[in-house]
C-alpha cells in the first residue's frame, strides 16, 4: 500500500476483498445505462435488457472481480477497453442512485405529507400561465453540478439488500395520493371512533417508546337538542366538543398519525430556562465519531522558479508586448447576436490604457485640484459582455497608479445587494466610476437625465472610456513604470453569508506573483489561446483571463453569459474554432454543454491540454467532470485535461491540478462517510450505503506557499491528520486586508497556527482561505466544501452544497428549474434551521410539488440524517439573482426572514426538526390547602383577599328594592330630568327621554304585553331591538307587567344566514313566549332569506312596538320578594359557551348601586356609554344605572361608529362629559381609524381634557399595548393617561372591579411569563426579556370581597400568587338558567366553599385566574391599595407539554410576526396548536405568513404550531365585546366553514 498511487490510499483499504466496492458500483448502475440511452441508439426493450445484463454481475453475494479491477484500472488512468465503456459511466452518478436508495428505504413506511387547503383563486393565480420560464441555464456562483438524474424506481435487489437496514427518522413520509389517504383516514375515523372516543396522545413530546398510549375520555352526559350551528351548517356530534368527522378533521387526524411516530432522539442538551435549576450536568456523548490521528503538519509547496525574462510588473509586460507585439491578438469577444467578433490587439490595448491613465490624472478637475490622485479608488462598472472596455479601464487604472475597485452593472434601483454595494463604495472613498458608452446608456437615469442615485451609494462622477470620450495624451507624457511593490493594485469584492460586501485589497507585488505561480502551474506559453466563460471581474476568471493573460502573452477568447444562455456550446465550438489549449469553466457549464451536446461531427477538443474547473473543489463537481469526460472522451478530451482548482479571494488560488500532457498520474479521490464529515472527521466509508460523499483532490501546494489546516472555531490550532478544518494559505501571493477594517483582517490576514503544545508552527502568518477541508496523502489537498456554506444544525456540520445535490437529484428537471435553488440556514430556538427555496416549474401541479418535496425531505433525511426546517417553491423568475443569473443567498435570506418571498408552495417541518424543546413539565403531587396556608402564615405572606368599602350609607332612592318603583318615584319627582339622549351617526342628538316619558312608554308597553301577548306574571319575552332607547322602554314595560325581559341582538341585516340561527337559539334556550320588536326588524324577519334560515312560523308571537296603545295600564306589578327574577342575562362567553344567568331585584339594585358609589352618579352628572347594550356592565350602564342613579346617559351605538370613527369621542368633547365607557373593539376602532386624523379633529374643536375617567368594560385581561396606543394617540387632543383604566365583571357578578373617580391610580406590573406558565408569578423589571405588562383592573367595587383560590384543591392561597378569583357580594347573578335542567352541574360556580380555612362564606368562581398584590398606594380610607391583576380565562387555559399558556399571550407574539397579520387567534385540537390569522393583503402573500408563525412561537413560547390558517379579515368571530371566540373558530374550522385562503399543517 505505501507504494500504491496517492489516489488508491482511500478507496483500497480493503484491499484483497471483493465486496467492498460492490455498493459504490451498485448505486450508478443506472446513471450508466441512462448514459447510453444518450449516446448511442437503444431501445426501451433493449435497454433493460442491457441494464439487466449489467446489473446480473453486482447481485448480493456474488464476486464482482472484473469490475472491482475495472473500477481500478480506471481510477489508475489506465486504458480500458470500448466494451467497458457503459460499465465505467456507472461512477458518474453516486449520489443519485444514493438518493433513490433512500427514498425506497424510506417508501415501506406508506406514509404521505399532507397537502394544504388552497383558496381556488390561489391556485389560478398560480398557474403556469401567470409565469414566465426563467433562465434554465443558470445557475447558482457556488452550484455543484450532477448529471441527468432521472426519477426511476430501484431494482427488487437493492429494495431487498436495505430492507433490513435500519432506518433514521424522515422529516416527512412519502407522498402517496394524500387526497384518497385522507379520505380513507377519515372513513376509518367515524367506523373506529363510533361514539367513545379515546383522548390523542400527546405527540408534542418525544417518546421514546412508539407503542401508542390510550386515555380513556371520561364519560360526558350529552344533551339531546342539536348543537350550535357555525355559519348556516350544523355541527357533527362531538367528544369533548369536538367534531369527529369533516374534511379538514381528517388532515388533522391524518397529521397526528404521521407524528405518532418516534421523532429523532432529542439531544441531551435542552435548553433549561434560566430560574430552574440544573438537575444533571450532560455528559458529553462517548459513541460521537471524534478525531483519531496524529497532529497534521504544514505542507510546503515546490519553489517557484523565476520566469526568464519575466517583467517586473504587469505594467512592464503590457508595455512589452505592445511594443514588441503590437497586433497580437489579446482578446476577443464574441456576442450572442450576428455582430462579428471584435478582438483587442496587444497594442490597442496598451495605447487605449496609456489614453485613460493621462485623462484620469489630467483631464479630470483642474490643474490645481485634480479629482483623481495616484493612490485614490476608483468603481469600474462594465457588464459582463464587455471585458475589452473593462481590459482597458483596468490596466489604465495600473498605468495611473489609481486603485481600481471591479462591481457589477446597477440595473435597477432594488438590485439584489445594490445597497451593500454602495457601502463598500463610501468606504473605499470611491467618487468615480468608469464605464462605457453602451452601459451607460443602460443604467437607470432620474427625470434630468443623469444616473440615478442608488440607494446607500456614494454620489459619483460618472467618466466614459471609450476613446472618443478621451482626449489623446501629449508625445512627451509617460507614465512612470514602477516594479512591483506593496502598493494596492485593486479591491476584490466578495459577499458574505450575511449579505455584506468586503474589500479584499491585493498588493502589486501579490498580484504578479499569483501570475508567476499560476504560469509556474499551469505552464501557460505564449501566445496560447484561452476560452473564458468566467466572470472576468472577480475570481479565477480575473486572475487568469486579465492578469495572467498578459504577463504571457495569450489571446484570450471570451464567452459572455448572455451567449451561454442562447447556446451552452458556444465555448466548445471556440475551443475547435480558435484550437485553445486552455478553457476556464465551471462545472454548469459542463452540464449544459453535455445537455446541449448532439454528437455534432466538427466537434473536437484534441487541442485542449488543460480544461481548467473554477469550482472543481466542490464535491459535486465530480460528478459532471467525469460525465463530460465519458462523452467528450471520444472526441479527443483526455482524462488529464481537466484540472480541478480551488481558491478565495483573500488566498487568492489555494490549489490547481497541473496539466500533465501523456502524464498517467492519477487523480486522488475518496469515498467518505457523510456522517463521520458531520462532525468533522475524515472516515472511509466502508459500511453505509447512502451517506457517502467522494471527494476529489485539487493538487498539492502551490509553488511558494505553505498551506496547513487549523480547527474552525477558537484559536487556530492545526487539526488532526482525519479532522477536516478551514485551509490556510501563506504565500505572498494572497490578499493583504479587508479594507478599512482593520480588526476583521488581523483574525482572517494575519493567523499564526499553533501546535498542541501551544507553540507556533512558523514564522510566517498564514491567509485563511474560507475553504473546508483536510491534507491527505502526498500532500494532496481536498477540499469538502466552504466555511460561507456552512450550517451547524444540532451539533453537527453541514455543507449547502450537498443538501442541493440531493435535493437535485429527487427529479430535478421535472418539478423546480436546476440552477435556481439554494439552502440557507436560519436561527430558531437556539439552533441553525435548513431551509431549502427554489423556483418552480411553471407545468407542475400542486400535488406533484408536494410528491417531489415530501421525497426530497426523505432523501435529505436518509443521506445527511438532518431534517429540513423548510421547503418552499417559488413563481419562475422571482429569486434575486446575482449578476452572471444564480439566485443571490444573502438576499432570499432576508425575504424569507421579512415574510416577502411569496412562495407558491412550502412544507414546514418543526416537528422532526426541533429536537432542543425544553423538557416538558412533569406534574407534581398538589400540596394540600391546609399545608399551603400554614406555609404562607409561617412565611409572614398575607392570604390573597380583598374588599371594597362598605355599603352601609342609604340615600334617598336607595329605600326602594326594586327599579321600577326608583323609574315611578323619579317619574313623580323630576319628572322633567331627561335621562337618555341617544346621538345618531351624524353626532346630533337623535332623541331623549325624561323621566316621566320614560315611565309612560313603560306603561304602554305593559298595556300592550297584557291585551295582545295575553302575559302572565313570570312570562319570558324577549326584546330584539337595535341599540336605542325602545330597548329600554322596553325593558322597563317588561318590569311595570311583571314579565322577565331577555335582551337579545337583532340580526344583521347583511348576515342573517348566520345571525338569525343564534336569535332563535336564545329565544328557545330562555324559553321565551313572547317577542317584542320593531316593525322595521319584524318586516327582517319576514324576508324571504331569513325564512330560508329560520321558518318564520316557528317564532313565538311578535309584538312591534312602534303603535303603542293609547290608554295606560291600569295596574303595574310590583314583586313581591325582592330575590326574585328581575332579568335574563345571555351571552356568550369566550369559550363559545352560550350561558344565560339569573339577575334577581336585590342583586340588580346591589350592582346598580355599587356603580353609583364607586362612579360618583348624581343627577347634575353627564356620562358618555358607547356599549353595547344586550348583556354585562354594558346592558348595566345602558339601561339601567341612570334610572338608579339619576345621571343623564349620552348614548352612541357602536354601529354607527363603523360609518363615523370619531362620532364617540366628538359627543363626549361636545357635552363636556367627564366619565365615559366603551369597550376594547371601539378603543381598537378609534385607534385604527382615527390615527392620522388627530389634527383634524383638533383642528375642529375636539377637547378631551375634561375627561376624569374613560372605563374600557371588559370581562378579559386588561389590553396594555391598546391602551397606550390610545392614550398615546389623542394625548394631543386634551386626553390624560390617567384617565383611562379598565373595569372587570364575568358571568357570575357582571362588575367585580370598576376604576371610578377616587383612590389611586391603575398600577401596572411585569410577570416573567415562563412562570406563569407553570402557574407562578414572578414579578420583573420592565424591559425584562419575557416580561408581560399586566394592568390592574380596576378597583374592587363597595360590597365586594375576592379571594384568590386554588381552582383544584379549593384552598386559599397566598398574595401574589396566581389561582382563580373568587368573588362574594349581594350583586352577584342566582346561576345559571337552561332548559335542560343542568344548573346542579353549575351550580359549584354560584355555591362554591373554600376547603380550608373560611369554610362557610359562599362565593361566586369568576372561572378567571388572577392574583392580588398590596401596592404601596392608599385608598380614601387612608388603607393600602389590594390591586387585582386577570391573567385570563380558566377554560381557554391550554396545557401543552405540560406547561399552560393563554392564548392571548401567543396571539400577541404573532401578531408582531408580519406587518399583513390584522388578527388572530389559536386553539387546541388533539394536542395541535392551530393558528389561524387574518391576512390584510394580497392572497399570494398567504404562504409568507406560515414560517413567520412557526417562528415566532418557537422562539416566544417554546411550541410547534402544527396548523396554520389563513383566513380573510373579519373572518375570526368576535362578541360585542371585543372578545375573540375561539371555540366558535374551532369549530367552524374542522367543519371546513371558514374558506380560508391556505391551510398549512407543519410535519
Amino acid at each position: 500500500m505505501k507504494n500504491g498511487p496517492p489516489c488508491l490510499h482511500f478507496l483500497r483499504v480493503s484491499e484483497g476483498a471483493t465486496t467492498p466496492m460492490l455498493p459504490w458500483i451498485s448505486f450508478v448502475i443506472f446513471f450508466g445505462m441512462q448514459a447510453c440511452l444518450d449516446l448511442c441508439d437503444i431501445t426501451q426493450k433493449g435497454y433493460e435488457k442491457k441494464r439487466s445484463k449489467l446489473l446480473q454481475a453486482y447481485l448480493p453475494h456474488t464476486p464482482g472481480n472484473t469490475h472491482t479491477v475495472l473500477y481500478q484500472k480506471y481510477s489508475e488512468g489506465c486504458p480500458v477497453s470500448s466494451e467497458h465503456v457503459i460499465g465505467l459511466r456507472c461512477i458518474l452518478y453516486v449520489h443519485s442512485e444514493a438518493v433513490q436508495a433512500a427514498l425506497e428505504r424510506h417508501s415501506e413506511r406508506k406514509m404521505a405529507v399532507l397537502l394544504p387547503s388552497k383558496r381556488q383563486s390561489l391556485i389560478g393565480q398560480t398557474s403556469m400561465d401567470t409565469y414566465t420560464p426563467p433562465d434554465s441555464s443558470s445557475g447558482s456562483d457556488a452550484e455543484g453540478s450532477l448529471g441527468r438524474a432521472g426519477g426511476v424506481s430501484m431494482d427488487s435487489w437493492i429494495s431487498r439488500a436495505l430492507h433490513g437496514s435500519p432506518s433514521t427518522s424522515s422529516s416527512s413520509s412519502s407522498h402517496s395520493n394524500s387526497s384518497a389517504n385522507a379520505a380513507r383516514l377519515a372513513e376509518t375515523n367515524m367506523h373506529s371512533y363510533g361514539n367513545s372516543l379515546t383522548a390523542p396522545p400527546d405527540i408534542t413530546s418525544y417518546m421514546a417508546d412508539p407503542a401508542p398510549i390510550s386515555v380513556q375520555r371520561p364519560q360526558v352526559a350529552m344533551i339531546t337538542r342539536p348543537p350550535p350551528k357555525y355559519g348556516n351548517a350544523e355541527l357533527m356530534e362531538t367528544g369533548d366538543g369536538v367534531p369527529v368527522s369533516s374534511r379538514v378533521s381528517a388532515k388533522i387526524q391524518q397529521l397526528v398519525n404521521t407524528l405518532k411516530r418516534p421523532k429523532r432522539r432529542p439531544l441531551r442538551e435542552f435548553f433549561v430556562e434560566d430560574f430552574e435549576e440544573l438537575l444533571e450536568v450532560q455528559q458529553p456523548d462517548p459513541s460521537l465519531p471524534r478525531p483519531e490521528g496524529a497532529e497534521s503538519t504544514p505542507i510546503q509547496g515546490e519553489e517557484l522558479d523565476r520566469l526568464k525574462n519575466c517583467p517586473a510588473s504587469l505594467e512592464a509586460a503590457l508595455l512589452r508586448w505592445g511594443a514588441i507585439a503590437p497586433k497580437a491578438p489579446c482578446l476577443t469577444t464574441t456576442h450572442s447576436n450576428t455582430k462579428q467578433p471584435y478582438t483587442l490587439t496587444y497594442g490597442k490595448l496598451w495605447s487605449k490604457s496609456l489614453k485613460l491613465a493621462y485623462n484620469l490624472l489630467h483631464k479630470l478637475g483642474s490643474k490645481q485640484e485634480p479629482i483623481i490622485h495616484p493612490g485614490d479608488r476608483v468603481a469600474l462598472v462594465y457588464p459582463n459582455n464587455d471585458p475589452a472596455a473593462f481590459m482597458v479601464a483596468f490596466y489604465g487604472c495600473l498605468l495611473a497608479e489609481v486603485v481600481p475597485v471591479p462591481i457589477e452593472v446597477p440595473l435597477t434601483k432594488k438590485d439584489a445587494g445594490s445597497q451593500q454595494i454602495g457601502f463598500l463604495l463610501n468606504s473605499c472613498g470611491v467618487a468615480v466610476a468608469l464605464t462605457s458608452d453602451a452601459c451607460h446608456k443602460g443604467l437607470p437615469k432620474s427625470a434630468s437625465g443623469d444616473v440615478m442615485q442608488f440607494k446607500g451609494w456614494p454620489k459619483l462622477l460618472w467618466v466614459l472610456t471609450d476613446s472618443k470620450h478621451l482626449s489623446k495624451p501629449p508625445r512627451e507624457w509617460f507614465p512612470l513604470i514602477k516594479d512591483a511593490n506593496n502598493d494596492t493594485a485593486y479591491i476584490e469584492y466578495k459577499t458574505c453569508k450575511d449579505g455584506s460586501v468586503l474589500g479584499i485589497t491585493v498588493t502589486r507585488m501579490a498580484m504578479l506573483t499569483h501570475c508567476q505561480t499560476l504560469t509556474h502551474t499551469c505552464g501557460y506559453r505564449e501566445a496560447e489561446t484561452m476560452v473564458n466563460v468566467l466572470d472576468f471581474k472577480k475570481g479565477i476568471g480575473l486572475w487568469h483571463s486579465v492578469h495572467t493573460s498578459v504577463l504571457n502573452m495569450l489571446h484570450v477568447v471570451s464567452v459572455p453569459y448572455a451567449l451561454m444562455k442562447v447556446n451552452p456550446l458556444s465555448w466548445i465550438q471556440k475551443v475547435c474554432q480558435y484550437k485553445a489549449k486552455v478553457a476556464c469553466v465551471k462545472s454548469r457549464d459542463l452540464h449544459w454543454a453535455l445537455m446541449a451536446y448532439k454528437d455534432q461531427s466538427d466537434t473536437t477538443m484534441s487541442s485542449l491540454r488543460m480544461l481548467l474547473i473554477a469550482d472543481g473543489s466542490n464535491p459535486w463537481s465530480i460528478s459532471s467532470c467525469d460525465a463530460f469526460l465519458n462523452v467528450f472522451q471520444s472526441v479527443g478530451l483526455r482524462s488529464e485535461v481537466i484540472c480541478p482548482c480551488a481558491g478565495s479571494p483573500e488566498a487568492l488560488t489555494v490549489a490547481v491540478r497541473r496539466p500533465q500532457e501523456g502524464s498517467s498520474k492519477p487523480s486522488g479521490r475518496g469515498v467518505l462517510s457523510m456522517t463521520n464529515l458531520s462532525h468533522g472527521v475524515i472516515r472511509v466509508d466502508t459500511e453505509e450505503k447512502l451517506s457517502v460523499l467522494t471527494l476529489q483532490d485539487v493538487d498539492t501546494a502551490m509553488p511558494g506557499a505553505m498551506v496547513c489546516v487549523v480547527k474552525l472555531e477558537g484559536v487556530p490550532q492545526l487539526c488532526k491528520t482525519d479532522e477536516i478544518g478551514e485551509i490556510c494559505v501563506s504565500s505572498v501571493a494572497s490578499g493583504t486586508s479587508y479594507y478599512g477594517l482593520s480588526g476583521m483582517s488581523k483574525n482572517t490576514f494575519e493567523v499564526c497556527p499553533v501546535a498542541c503544545d501551544g507553540g507556533f508552527v512558523s514564522d510566517c502568518v498564514f491567509v485563511r482561505s474560507g475553504l473546508l477541508g483536510f491534507v491527505g496523502p502526498g500532500g494532496m489537498i481536498f477540499i469538502s466544501g466552504t466555511l460561507e456554506g456552512l450550517m451547524q444544525v444540532g451539533g453537527r456540520k453541514h455543507n449547502a452544497d450537498d443538501i442541493i445535490a440531493t435535493a437535485l437529484a429527487v427529479e430535478p428537471m421535472k418539478f423546480i428549474y436546476r440552477g435556481r435553488t439554494v439552502v440557507f440556514s436560519v436561527n430558531v430556538l437556539y439552533d441553525e434551521r435548513i431551509v431549502l427555496v427554489a423556483e418552480q416549474r411553471p407545468d407542475s401541479t400542486e400535488e406533484e410539488s408536494y410528491q417531489w418535496m415530501s421525497r426530497v425531505l426523505q432523501a435529505i433525511d436518509g443521506i445527511h440524517q438532518v431534517g429540513v426546517y423548510c421547503l418552499a417553491l417559488v413563481p419562475a423568475n422571482t429569486l434575486p439573482k446575482t449578476p452572471l443569473g444564480g439566485i443571490h443567498l444573502s438576499e432570499t435570506k432576508q425575504l424569507f426572514l421579512e415574510g416577502a418571498l411569496h412562495p407558491c408552495s412550502i412544507l414546514m417541518c418543526p416537528h422532526s426538526c426541533i429536537t432542543n424543546l425544553p423538557k416538558p413539565r412533569q406534574k407534581q403531587p398538589e400540596v394540600g390547602p391546609a399545608s399551603v396556608m400554614v406555609g404562607n402564615l409561617v412565611a409572614g405572606k398575607r392570604m390573597a383577599q380583598a374588599s371594597g368599602r362598605d355599603l352601609s350609607h342609604m340615600e334617598e332612592n336607595e329605600q326602594f328594592l326594586f327599579l321600577s318603583e326608583v323609574l315611578q318615584w323619579r317619574a313623580q319627582t323630576t319628572p322633567d330630568h331627561i335621562l337618555y339622549t341617544l346621538i345618531n351617526s351624524r353626532g346630533a342628538i337623535g332623541s331623549s327621554l325624561t323621566c316621566l316619558q320614560l315611565h309612560k312608554r313603560a306603561e304602554k308597553i305593559a298595556t300592550l304585553l297584557y291585551e295582545r301577548g295575553q302575559l302572565r306574571d313570570g312570562d319570558h319575552v324577549a326584546l330584539v331591538y337595535p341599540p336605542g332607547l325602545d330597548l329600554i322602554a322596553a325593558f322597563y314595560g317588561c318590569l311595570y307587567a311583571g314579565c322577565i325581559p331577555i335582551t337579545v341582538r337583532p340580526p344583521h341585516p347583511q348576515n342573517i344566514s348566520t345571525t338569525l340561527p343564534t336569535v332563535k337559539m336564545i329565544l328557545e334556550v330562555s324559553r321565551s313566549v313572547c317577542v317584542m320588536t320593531t316593525q322595521a326588524i319584524l318586516k327582517l324577519l319576514k324576508s324571504r332569506d331569513a325564512s330560508v334560515a329560520v321558518d318564520f312560523k316557528s317564532w313565538p308571537p311578535i309584538l312591534e312596538t312602534d303603535d303603542l296603545p293609547k290608554r295606560r295600564c291600569p295596574l303595574l306589578y310590583k314583586p313581591c320578594d325582592p330575590d326574585t327574577l328581575a332579568y335574563l342575562d345571555f351571552s356568550v362567553s369566550t369559550t363559545g359557551m352560550l350561558a344565560g344567568v339569573k339577575m334577581s331585584h336585590n342583586a340588580t339594585s346591589a350592582l346598580c348601586r355599587s356603580v353609583k358609589l364607586q362612579c360618583e352618579f348624581y343627577p347634575s352628572r353627564e356620562v358618555a356609554v358607547c356599549l353595547d347594550p344586550y348583556c354585562g356592565l354594558g346592558f348595566v350602564l345602558w339601561c339601567l344605572c341612570s334610572v338608579y342613579a339619576g345621571q343623564q346617559s349620552v348614548l352612541i351605538s357602536p354601529m354607527d361608529l363603523e360609518v363615523n370613527p370619531a362620532l364617540w369621542l366628538q359627543s363626549v368633547s361636545q357635552f363636556k362629559v367627564r366619565d365615559t365607557f366603551c369597550s376594547y373593539s371601539v378603543m381598537e376602532l378609534c385607534t385604527r381609524s382615527l390615527s392620522s386624523l388627530t389634527d383634524s379633529l383638533k383642528g375642529r374643536g375636539m377637547d378631551l381634557t375634561r375627561v376624569r375617567s374613560c372605563v374600557v368594560v371588559a370581562e378579559e385581561r386588561p389590553r396594555v399595548a391598546l391602551t397606550q396606543s390610545f392614550c398615546k394617540l389623542f394625548k394631543d387632543v386634551g386626553l390624560h393617561p390617567r384617565a383611562v383604566s379598565t373595569a372587570f365583571g364575568c358571568r357570575v357578578n357582571l362588575a367585580v372591579c370598576l376604576q371610578g373617580t377616587s383612590g389611586p391610580d391603575p398600577t401596572t406590573v411585569y410577570v416573567d411569563m415562563r412562570a406563569l406558565r407553570h402557574d407562578r408569578v414572578r414579578l420583573v423589571e420592565r424591559g425584562s426579556p419575557h416580561g408581560l405588562p399586566l394592568m390592574e383592573s380596576g378597583k374592587i367595587l363597595p360590597g365586594v370581597r375576592i379571594i384568590i383560590a386554588n381552582p383544584e384543591t379549593k384552598g386559599p392561597i397566598g398574595d401574589s400568587h396566581l389561582g382563580e378569583i373568587w368573588v362574594h357580594s349581594p350583586q352577584n347573578a342566582s346561576g345559571y338558567f337552561t332548559v335542560f335542567g343542568e344548573e346542579n352541574v353549575r351550580s359549584d360556580h354560584f355555591g362554591a366553599r373554600l376547603s380550608f380555612g373560611d369554610t362557610q362564606t359562599v362565593w361566586a368562581r369568576t372561572g378567571y385566574l388572577g392574583f392580588l398584590r398590596r401596592t404601596d398606594l392608599t385608598d380614601a380610607s387612608g388603607e393600602r391599595h389590594d390591586a387585582l391583576y386577570v391573567v385570563g380565562a380558566l377554560d381557554e387555559v391550554m396545557e401543552l407539554r405540560g406547561m399552560k399558556y393563554h392564548p392571548i399571550d401567543i396571539e400577541t407574539s404573532i401578531i408582531r410576526a408580519h406587518r399583513n397579520i390584522t388578527e388572530c387567534a389559536v386553539f387546541t385540537w388533539t394536542n395541535l396548536l392551530v393558528v389561524v390569522v387574518e391576512l390584510d393583503g394580497s392572497e399570494q402573500e398567504a404562504l409568507d405568513l406560515v414560517p413567520m408563525v412557526t417562528n415566532v412561537v418557537l422562539e416566544e413560547h417554546y411550541l410547534i404550531v402544527g396548523v396554520v390558517v389563513v383566513v380573510d379579515t373579519g373572518v375570526i368571530p368576535i362578541n360585542s365585546r371585543g372578545e375573540k371566540q375561539r371555540m366558535h373558530l374551532r369549530d367552524g374550522f374542522l367543519a371546513d366553514q371558514l374558506d380560508p385562503i391556505y391551510v398549512a399543517y407543519n410535519m
